[in-house]
């Protein structure tokens, strides 16, 4: 399925939700919303800064593996400082593989997209 992009600002928060069919990520800014996008099985999350060189750099690399079928939520801390506070985000890019909603793995660091397969199991 096809996801129409699509930015929120209700909150000022920041979260970019990549689909495996999606050519651009789609945005919502809420808590409520990022909860809903880690409750339902294995997700990717991506907690980045624009200012950061790494994250920079990883991109290619994430939007490989979302490509690949790999459901990816990117979250942005300078505008998410409370989720990422919430999940002990205090380097990026950070990265944490959910399921169900709960936290199960974390990485921190630029990966490559061989890397980023490994951290989510494919």
């Amino acid at each position: 399925m096809c996801r129409t992009p699509k930015t929120i600002n209700s909150r000022g928060a920041y979260v970019t939700l990549m689909s495996q069919k999606a050519e651009k990520p789609e945005n919502a800014d809420t808590p409520r919303e990022f909860k809903d996008a880690v409750d339902d099985g294995r997700v990717l999350v991506d907690f980045y800064a624009d200012w950061c060189a790494p994250c920079r750099t990883m991109e290619p690399a994430v939007e490989e593996v979302a490509d690949e079928g790999v459901r990816v939520v990117k979250v942005d801390i300078d505008e998410n400082q409370k989720t990422a506070s919430a999940y002990g985000v205090r380097s990026v890019p950070t990265l944490i593989v959910f399921e169900d909603g709960e936290p199960v793995t974390r990485a921190v660091g630029a990966k490559s997209a061989d890397e980023l397969r490994e951290l989510v199991g494919r």
